[in-house]
């Protein structure tokens, strides 16, 4: 062995064009796969704080009677089943070792009414109790103007993002309650028409949900405007609304119609007949002592409404960091189905629909770009290495007729390639290592949202962790191994004979 790698070294030195070439090629391979690896790490990395810990949670609950799993921009704005049962629900999940975090919320078409013109609008509703939200999502969002809505408030925080398109499509631009223009943040059209901007602080919404009672146009004051840290033109398309409000306006049950139920002894009294009624206030009951009757002459106590006694449309659920996503998600699922809970957990890439398709999707092209580079790599080297091989004929003639096995040509080929693959492969790795390490400081960002989806969130973060460089490293061993299996092939078939006939 080490007689083949001191030969190896020889030709190396000896053919030293052939060599740079060679070496050249695996450097910049090794970088590029390196960095690859680190874009793909990165953009999932990125994916899972934005999207994941940003917006939806690792895992959503949707009602048993929902067809499909998208949830977040369904086609046609199709709506979500609604779910009943978060009683039941509640402690199945704060029974689960694995779950950090959970969340109900609504989340639905409305139907934006003009009350100028005849023409409505859309926007995608999502109620939640605002400090619950802030607790479940704490940097996925930032109130530019205006604030947070107060406990208990009927209120609405309004995306940014739709507020250019809002403004062409009805005139009006919305404001926050007790808020001024900012003209930092007018569009072109809005800035141009400042002089007679017409300026609203409140939305008034047409639920869409299909399948209940009925819907109710609802007046949403405006509270904030607000602006997504990521992926804001897609994220951007939702409004933040209490729940009450929200239930209000798809027509479902809300807390308050929960806590103003009649009590039962109350249905069983209202539902008596004359000669039951008669029965029930005759004989010795109206003799009874009037000290005790007057005991119970007090209005009942109010009964305050519990938000989480409402209807719901969905739960976001966040993991404890290191959880199994598999074992978690079947895990879920067995309890509460145990449960009758009525919902079935949805894993988020599935429930985020097109977004984490596009996700997918970028991810693979990104593999197959590192994929091409590990081709076009191999392609090169083998060529060069095959004419390498060639023009050294009469050499590796000579070694065969003084006795070299086929072997030992096979493997001083083999070890010439490993010894480049090791240093200027490992330098490419080492290069591409660094150019990671550097890039998060330079800041790149962007607010083009695909290219966020690239970059993992606003700003470009490729990552690299032990795993990635470890793959990286069985890459360049793979390059390595492939590129010189012809080459060794036909410097071992090369024999005397050849060596003299090309004399």
């Amino acid at each position: 062995m080490n007689l083949i790698l001191t030969i190896a070294w020889r030709n190396i030195l000896r053919h030293k064009g052939k060599s740079l070439v060679i070496g050249i090629i695996l450097f910049t391979g090794a970088f590029l796969m390196t960095l690859g690896n680190g874009v793909i790490s990165g953009m999932a990395a990125g994916i899972g704080k934005n999207i994941i810990d940003g917006f939806m949670g690792d895992i959503v609950l949707v009602s048993d009677k929902q067809k499909s799993d998208n949830i977040l921009l369904e086609m046609m704005g199709a709506n979500i089943e609604p779910i009943t049962s978060y009683k039941v629900i509640k402690p199945v999940l704060a029974a689960q070792p694995y779950i950090q975090r959970f969340l109900p919320a609504g989340k639905n078409l409305a139907m934006l009414l003009d009350e100028n013109t005849a023409t409505p609008g859309f926007a995608y509703l999502i109620g939640v109790d605002f400090a619950e939200y802030r607790k479940m999502f704490p940097d996925n969002l930032k109130v530019i103007e205006g604030g947070y809505p107060a406990p208990g408030d009927r209120a609405m925080l309004f995306p940014d993002s739709q507020r250019p398109e809002y403004y062409n499509f009805y005139n009006i631009w919305f404001l926050p309650e007790g808020g001024k223009v900012v003209k930092d943040n007018l569009s072109k059209e809005a800035l141009a028409d400042i002089a007679s901007l017409p300026v609203s602080s409140s939305v008034v919404m047409l639920g869409m949900t299909s399948g209940i009672n009925s819907t109710s146009d609802i007046r949403f004051p405006i509270k904030g405007i607000m602006r997504y840290g990521a992926l804001n033109k897609i994220f951007g398309h939702f409004c933040l609304v209490d729940i009450e409000s929200y239930r209000d306006c798809l027509g479902y049950i809300t807390a308050a119609d929960m806590a103003a139920q009649v009590p039962k002894e109350e249905k069983e009294l209202l539902g008596m007949e004359g000669a039951d009624l008669d029965s029930l206030f005759g004989g010795d009951l109206m003799a009874a002592d009037h000290k005790k009757a007057s005991v119970n002459t007090s209005a009942p106590a109010a009964v305050l409404p519990r938000t989480e006694d409402g209807a719901y449309n969905l739960v976001f659920i966040k993991l404890k960091p290191g959880t199994g996503y598999d074992k978690a998600l079947a895990g879920l699922n067995r309890a509460l189905s145990d449960a009758k809970g009525g919902v079935r957990a949805v894993p988020w890439n599935k429930a985020s629909g097109a977004i984490g398709s596009m996700a997918l999707i970028i991810k693979s092209a990104l593999f197959i770009f590192v994929m091409l580079l590990f081709c076009v790599a191999v392609i090169i080297i083998v060529n060069t290495l095959t004419m390498s091989a060639l023009e050294r004929a009469s050499e590796l003639g000579m070694m065969r007729a003084v006795g070299a096995q086929k072997p030992f040509i096979a493997g001083m080929f083999l070890g010439e390639t490993a010894i480049l693959s090791a240093v200027f492969g490992g330098f490419g790795i080492l290069s591409g290592i660094t150019a990671v390490k550097i890039i998060p400081l330079l800041r790149i960002t962007t607010a083009n949202d695909m290219l966020q989806l690239l970059y993992g969130g606003d700003f470009f973060n490729p990552f690299l962790s032990l795993s990635d460089i470890a793959l990286t490293v069985l890459q360049l061993a793979a390059v390595t191994i492939i590129a010189a299996l012809y080459p060794m092939r036909v410097a071992a078939r090369i024999t005397p004979l050849d060596a003299i006939s090309r004399d």
